[in-house]
C-alpha cells in the first residue's frame, strides 16, 4: 500500500478514538521505506504526542513494571514510557516500532497492552492509537517470527515504495532538488534492496536523505563528495547520482524562467527532469507567489516530451494546493494537455 494512503489509514484511525472504533494497526516493510515517517508525521499533523517503545530493548518485566510492597499486597509501578495524559495529553500515538526483533518473551508480554489497551490497573487513554511496525523476515534485519496470538491483535499493512509519494515528502522537507530530479530520471533507484545480496549501503527513501546531506557537507570538497554519497546509497547509485550533479552546469536559467523569459528545454531528459524539479521547488519558495506560478505553468508547454510538463504541474498541485487552478495561465495549459490528461 502506498505510504500516502497508510498515512490516511493512521489519520482515520486516530479519528476513530473517539468513536471506539480504532484497531491497532501494524506496519510492514523493509528497512528504509519511511515506516517511522508515516507514523510521525500523522502525530504532527495533530500537534499530538508520539511515545516511541522499543520491545527490542527491553525485557519482559520493563513493560509490566517494577513490583513494590504496599501494606499486605503487592502493586506495580507503571513505567514511564508509556502514555500517561497528566504528561503526553489527552490524543496521541503509542507507537511500538521494530516490534518484530523482540524476543517472544517480550512481546508476550505486550498481549494485554495492544489487544485490551492495558496492564494490570494501567489503561492506555482513551484517544491514543496504537500502531507498531517492523520489517518482514526475508529483509534480513533483527526479526523473530511474530507469534499468531500478536498478530491477531492487529490490522496488517505492507508499505510499498512509491516516488510520486516520495516527492511530495521531499519537496515539502526541502530535500535537494538535484536528488528529487536525478530519481524522477531513475525511479528504479528509490529503493533498490536485494537481502540476498545482504548490501551495507543500499537506495532507500532513508539513505537518499542521508545522500542529501553529504550534497552539503562536501559542496566543497569534491574530492571527498563521490565517496560521501556511495557511502550513503551504495556505490552503483553513488555513482550515477555524482554524474547527474556534474552534468546540470548545462541547465537554463532558472531565474530567467521565474521572471518569464524566454529560455529553451533542454533536450537531453535527465535535465527536463532537473529543471521540472528546480522549478517546482523554487515554487515552493516563493510562497506561491501567482506571477512566478503564471512563468512556469507557460514554461511547461516547452518541453517536447509533453508528459513531462504534465509532471511538472502535478508536482506544482501536490506541492502549492487547489490555488493552482486559480492561475490564468493554468486554463491554457489545461487545454495543450487536454488530451493526454483525458487519456
Amino acid at each position: 500500500m502506498r505510504p500516502t494512503h497508510i498515512t490516511a489509514v493512521i489519520e482515520q484511525e486516530f479519528s476513530s478514538t473517539l468513536q471506539g472504533y480504532h484497531t491497532p494497526v501494524m506496519i510492514w516493510g523493509p528497512p528504509g521505506v519511511g515506516k517511522s515517517q508515516i507514523v510521525a508525521q500523522v502525530a504532527e499533523n495533530h500537534a499530538a504526542a508520539i511515545v516511541d517503545t522499543r520491545l527490542s530493548q527491553m525485557e519482559p518485566s520493563d513493560l509490566r513494571g517494577i513490583p513494590f510492597k504496599n501494606g499486605q499486597k503487592v502493586e506495580w509501578a507503571i513505567p514511564a514510557m508509556l502514555p500517561d495524559v497528566a504528561v503526553h495529553g489527552e490524543a496521541g500515538i503509542l507507537f511500538i516500532d521494530e516490534i518484530t526483533s523482540a524476543p517472544p518473551s517480550v512481546s508476550a508480554a505486550a498481549y494485554q497492552l495492544i489487544l485490551d489497551r492495558r496492564l494490570g490497573e494501567y489503561r492506555v487513554p482513551d484517544q491514543w492509537v496504537i500502531v507498531a511496525a517492523g520489517n518482514r523476515q526475508g529483509d534480513r534485519g533483527v526479526t523473530y517470527s511474530m507469534p499468531a496470538p500478536l498478530a491477531n491483535r492487529f490490522s496488517h499493512y505492507e508499505v510499498s515504495v512509491n516516488l510520486d509519494d516520495w516527492a511530495g515528502w521531499a519537496y515539502r522537507n526541502n530535500i535537494d532538488e538535484r536528488i528529487i530530479a536525478f530519481l524522477r530520471f531513475r525511479p528504479d533507484l528509490l529503493f533498490d534492496f536485494n537481502p540476498e545480496h545482504n548490501p551495507v549501503a543500499f537506495p532507500s527513501p532513508r539513505s537518499w536523505e542521508f545522500a542529501h546531506r553529504a550534497l552539503y557537507k562536501f559542496a566543497e570538497q569534491p574530492n571527498l563528495l563521490l565517496g560521501g554519497l556511495e557511502a550513503c546509497v551504495g556505490k552503483a547509485a553513488g555513482v550515477e547520482l555524482f554524474a547527474f550533479v556534474q552534468s546540470l552546469e548545462k541547465l537554463p536559467d532558472i531565474d530567467a524562467i521565474l521572471r518569464g523569459e524566454s529560455q529553451e528545454c533542454p533536450d537531453e531528459i535527465d535535465l527536463q527532469y532537473a529543471v521540472a524539479t528546480a522549478l517546482v521547488t523554487r515554487a515552493i519558495r516563493s510562497g506561491g507567489d501567482v506571477a512566478i506560478l503564471g512563468n512556469i505553468l507557460a514554461y511547461a508547454n516547452c518541453f517536447k516530451q509533453r508528459e513531462m510538463g504534465v509532471m511538472l504541474v502535478s508536482d506544482l498541485h501536490r506541492a502549492i494546493g487547489a490555488e493552482l487552478f486559480s492561475v490564468p495561465q493554468f486554463a491554457n495549459w489545461a487545454e495543450m494537455v487536454g488530451d493526454i490528461l483525458d487519456y
